[in-house]
């Protein structure tokens, strides 16, 4: 059936006009640059955003909220410490350079780069108060509600006397007529959490050893991943640092934020599309004029490679809408695969220079079509992986092989007409290589050669396979270099252990359940804080006491305003006459208590709001839920431990979860390379048999093999990005088997073409191996692994299939 379907595409191949053919290959070459530079005007970007390219999590709606609104707080906030040798200089530093990036802007019209320029917020303090004050009675310090409940007013007294004497306390006349043992100065300090941190002339000061550092910190207005806003932000933020430097050349300035790892990644995206993408043109221009010594297959493979290309950006553009930086890196190696079909369409027309350029395109057709069909297929494998990224290097490549492909079959019957030099030499050199390759070979059709191939292969298989490890974690995607992550720890130190990705997500059916939960969990991080199992946290249970817990105080502050009051206010010598309003107060306040929705009104509260998700419609309509950030995490597994019997509170890890995605997909391609393995099997089969079609799957399925082995032997853990090269050595490596078993006159233009096509791979994927990003060094180590093995297995399908003609036992035939 396959081979009644090469006949008729071949028949029809020759029949068809080579002018007609290649006015249809510019129609299509046009049509998709002309669709391209429309989708470009249309919005079409580039995307260097690493997250992009991670896996989308399977969460319920109220987990997918919480992590939305966690990234949206976090993750465009710049940090900028200045670390000045006194206290004087660091605020003088921090003031200016606020005052730059205020300036930038003013100057771009509320449209400046940076928004949200802060540091320490010193009315925050008094705002609290003003909201706070009115619901005083329902405020209760844990010492105090201790004192009350164990009716030991006197040392409220004590308290309240120490502060009327204290030049530094908040006593003053009026807050003594309306809270006479001055209860609520310590319920508004107790809001403030624990931290290093201070707060002088509106500046946030921390101490780092005998240096003292001021913290900025802006927020960009857009995505620190989008590579116009980095160069925008990028500038202001230099602006404002170079004036500092020039009035205060002895500070040291410490950066943290997403920002500067998306520039750190996207500089190095751009260097290695630059450096790896000439490097692998120039290599491959290098192996064809070598071969050929002629312009015109040059200039076809530059033509073949930038139709490839061309058609790759189209479908990545119409499918996405946008191209990821990291995409173009692994699309570098399309340059060394889509060059292949040049490699055999030159390589046929050297060992038979009589035949003409359409009917060596109708010879090549059907070997041609089968390796195209297989290679995307391998592919379509790497797109099922959960990574926008790699399902948009998956279509990337698939369809510039398409153009590559459309490329030969349209264009060469007419353009590569000419007639080449001879090639003798080279064709002499592959056919010396094969034959010196066919009697090493020979020696492993025999019962005893195979007996001890196989058991060399499997040791080597075994004794690599066992040492392999495996490696899932997403934090090895992508490296910051430690210019970047150096400064950043520091300042981290500096802020408390800052704020960390993974937080707290806590659950309940009701807004009043909610907050007693919240209060409930504190207590516990308290504990893990103690026992140095975390630095610090932030829940709004600080701010916003449940209705429980303020008519518990409630109900123990009515010990001193209805019944203690006379000896309260006789003990701290106030005007007896207080106590009607004092009483009358705390009678009014019986029923007014803080609430979510009075609180986020103010300016802190707003500051506070994305921590809190109140029932959303579409997302979790009865649902309530609570964030609690964790910052400074020193055990996680202890933390998890914690709240692993707790349904209502969740731990929320997501570099874990994408880890563990990542770990079952790692699977998941491992077993559809097995099972692709199986269909090329009973594909093959159907052409050459099933003993010829055994031997071309197995050629790359030891590769792969061996591959493995050899990452194993090397100390390299295994990753998805390992599963997934694999996946594409078997897709290149099924094209290099399928040419061998259609060979024909000994193979020596087939040994050529696949000399020539295994450089040109390795050229590409061994440049990948050398990427700073350990995804693509991954990628293209096990790349170049497969292919060398793959190169020099497949040779071997000749005498193999020449043994198994001749005698089914595998017993050499004697001459």
């Amino acid at each position: 059936m396959a081979s009644n379907f090469a006949a008729r595409a071949n028949q029809a191949l020759m029949q068809s006009s080579p002018k007609w053919r290649l006015v249809v290959w510019l129609l299509l070459m046009l049509s998709a640059s002309l669709w391209t530079l429309q989708l470009w005007q249309n919005g079409a970007r580039v995307q260097s955003d690493i997250l992009a390219m991670l896996p989308h999590l399977q969460q319920d709606k109220l987990t997918e909220r919480a992590l939305n609104q966690v990234e949206a707080t976090l993750a465009d906030q710049v940090y900028i410490a200045l670390v000045a040798k006194d206290e004087t200089t660091a605020i003088a530093a921090a003031k200016l350079l606020m005052q730059k990036l205020e300036t930038d802007l003013v100057a771009r019209g509320k449209q400046g780069a940076l928004t949200d320029i802060r540091s320490a917020d010193m009315q925050l303090g008094e705002a609290l108060g003003q909201f706070y004050f009115p619901h005083r009675f329902k405020l209760l310090t844990a010492p105090q509600a201790e004192a009350l409940a164990s009716q030991n007013i006197e040392s409220l007294i004590e308290a309240a006397t120490a502060q009327l004497y204290n030049a530094f306390s908040y006593a003053n006349s009026n807050l003594l007529a309306q809270d006479p043992l001055l209860l609520f100065p310590a319920n508004l300090l107790a809001l403030a959490p624990s931290s290093k941190v201070r707060a002088s002339q509106g500046i946030l000061l921390a101490n780092q050893g005998d240096n003292v550092a001021a913290v900025v910190m802006a927020k960009g207005r857009e995505s620190a991943f989008n590579p116009n806003a980095q160069l925008a932000q990028m500038t202001a933020l230099t602006q404002g640092l170079d004036a500092v430097k020039q009035s205060y050349p002895d500070i040291t300035v410490l950066k943290a934020g997403a920002l500067f790892h998306a520039l750190a990644a996207t500089q190095t995206a751009k260097s290695e599309i630059s450096i790896l993408g000439l490097a692998s043109l120039l290599g491959v221009i290098a192996l064809v004029w070598l071969a050929f010594r002629s312009v015109m297959p040059l200039l076809l493979a530059i033509v073949t490679i930038s139709s490839g290309l061309l058609l790759a950006v189209t479908f990545t553009l119409s499918v996405f809408g946008e191209l990821h930086l990291l995409t173009l890196v692994f699309g570098t190696s399309l340059i060394g695969i889509a060059i292949d079909y040049s490699f055999h369409f030159y390589c046929e027309r050297l060992s038979d220079t009589e035949r003409s350029a359409q009917a060596t395109v109708a010879y090549i057709f059907p070997t041609v079509t089968l390796a195209f069909i297989t290679s995307a297929l391998a592919y379509v494998g790497i797109g099922l992986a959960p990574f926008p990224g790699m399902q948009q290097v998956a279509i990337f490549c698939a369809a510039g092989l398409l153009g590559a492909y459309l490329t030969l079959i349209l264009a060469y019957p007419l353009l590569a007409g000419s007639r080449l030099p001879a090639g003798s030499r080279p064709l002499a050199l592959a056919g010396t290589y094969l034959a010196s390759l066919t009697q090493l070979s020979k020696r492993f059709t025999t019962p005893l050669g195979m007996g001890m191939f196989a058991l060399v292969i499997l040791i080597w298989c075994l004794g690599g396979i066992t040492k392999l490890t495996v490696d899932d974690d997403i934090r090895h995607l992508q490296q910051s270099p430690a210019s970047v992550t150096e400064p950043e720890n520091q300042l981290r130190q500096l802020l408390s252990g800052g704020t960390d990705n993974q937080f707290l997500l806590v659950r309940a059916p009701s807004e009043e359940a909610l907050l007693q939960q919240l209060e409930r969990v504190s207590p516990m991080l308290d504990t893990a804080i103690t026992n140095q199992e975390l630095g610090n946290y932030v829940s709004l249970s600080r701010y916003l006491p449940s209705h429980q817990k303020q008519d518990t105080a409630y109900r123990l502050q009515g010990e001193i305003y209805q019944t203690q009051l006379e000896q309260v206010l006789t003990s701290l010598g106030l005007d007896e006459n207080l106590k009607p309003e004092l009483q009358a107060a705390y009678l009014a306040a019986k029923t007014e208590y803080i609430t979510p929705a009075a609180f986020f009104t103010l300016e802190a509260g707003k500051q506070l709001a994305p921590l809190w998700l109140a029932p959303n419609e579409v997302n979790s309509p009865t649902e309530h839920g609570a964030i609690i950030l964790l910052g400074g995490i020193q055990q996680i597994d202890a933390l998890k431990a914690r709240f692993a019997h707790d349904e209502s509170v969740q731990l929320i890890d997501k570099v874990a979860d994408i880890s563990a995605v990542m770990g079952h997909y790692r699977l998941l391609t491992l077993k559809l390379l097995a099972l692709a393995l199986g269909i090329a099997l009973l594909l093959f089969s159907l052409n050459f048999g099933i003993k010829k079609a055994a031997v071309v799957v197995a050629i790359p399925a030891l590769a792969a093999l061996l591959t493995l082995a050899t990452l194993g032997l090397t100390g390299s853990p295994l990753s998805l990005f390992h599963a997934l090269a694999l996946i594409l050595v078997f897709g290149i490596g099924i094209d290099y088997s399928l040419f061998f078993a259609s060979a024909q006159n000994h193979g020596k233009a087939v040994m050529m073409a696949v000399f020539m096509s295994a450089c040109s791979t390795l050229l590409a994927f061994g440049l990948l191996a050398f990427s700073q990003t350990q995804a693509i060094h991954y990628f293209g180590l096990t790349l170049s692994l497969g292919i060398g093995f793959t190169f020099l297995l497949s040779p071997l399908i000749l005498t193999t299939t020449q043994a198994l003609t001749n005698n089914p036992l595998l017993t050499t035939k004697k001459s």
